[in-house]
């Protein structure tokens, strides 16, 4: 800026008096663009984030690991041997998962993400939706369970399931990439859900939904372990760290579950 600021000093000397005056226009001018540069380049910088801070306790629920974020205690993660759990006959009533995956909307050529998608269950359900332009990303950080995914897939024939190894801090999506990431029943066993939830908001597009499927605490019929199970005030409180988010709204009509859906705000022109 200060060589282009010169060059214009130097320019001006060897105008004449009639064009002489044309210079405070156009530094005045080059001060606008600048300024409008910059503020472009402000709304583009990711949002500045502060961290909610863990503890640990002692004494706690044995189905939880005794850390605790935003006043939950974390669950032990469900292993892979207990995979086929997930794939259950009775899970369809007991769920009703075709109800969840109509709620969700999902459109032909959309990329969607199955986060701590374990057996892929539901990440199958949404491989017809997205088509053969659409893709789903099925991430989990147990390797396991990645390669049952791919072992179904080759049998289904199921060409638009791809599948990545996440880490306990990042399901390893690519920024701005993703149109709706789904996590069933998972984010209440995250040891960094504020990590991994910052490494999600990151991969959404501009418009992108975040979906938490959460078996309800407020139910007490609900026959679910208790750190197991979370309250849509609480997810909604542990998303007011993210102030690019913004609480869509709550589908109550699933037998044991609530789905608690975000939207990333568009970007301010």
């Amino acid at each position: 800026m200060k060589w282009l600021l010169s060059q214009l000093l130097v320019v001006s000397g060897q105008w004449s008096v009639g064009t002489q005056f044309l210079l405070p226009a156009l530094l005045a001018a080059f001060a606008l663009l600048t300024t409008d540069h910059c503020s472009l380049t402000t709304a583009k910088d990711p949002p500045k984030r502060e961290a909610p801070k863990y503890e640990t306790k002692k004494n706690h629920d044995p189905n939880g690991i005794g850390k605790f974020y935003m006043g939950r205690e974390i669950a032990h993660v469900m292993g892979f041997q207990a995979s086929t759990w997930l794939e259950r006959p009775e899970r369809v009533k007991e769920e009703e998962p075709e109800k969840l995956i109509k709620a969700l909307d999902v459109k032909p050529g959309m990329t969607v993400a199955d986060v701590g998608a374990g057996s892929g269950y539901h990440a199958f359900l949404m491989s017809p939706l997205v088509g053969e332009k659409g893709k789903v990303i099925a991430s989990d950080i147990q390797q396991e369970m990645l390669d049952l995914i791919t072992a179904k897939a080759k049998k289904l024939k199921v060409t638009n399931v791809d599948t990545v190894k996440g880490t306990t801090t990042d399901p390893k999506l690519p920024a701005n990439s993703v149109d709706l990431i789904l996590m069933v029943d998972v984010y209440h066993e995250f040891d960094h859900p504020f990590e991994m939830t910052e490494k999600m908001v990151d991969a959404l597009k501009p418009g992108g939904r975040l979906v938490f499927v959460e078996f309800r605490l407020e139910d007490d019929q609900v026959p679910i372990k208790l750190v197991h199970k979370m309250s849509e005030r609480q997810v909604i409180k542990e998303m007011s760290a993210f102030a690019e988010m913004e609480h869509a709204k709550t589908v109550g009509t699933l037998p044991w579950q609530h789905v608690v859906i975000f939207t990333k705000k568009e970007a301010k022109k």
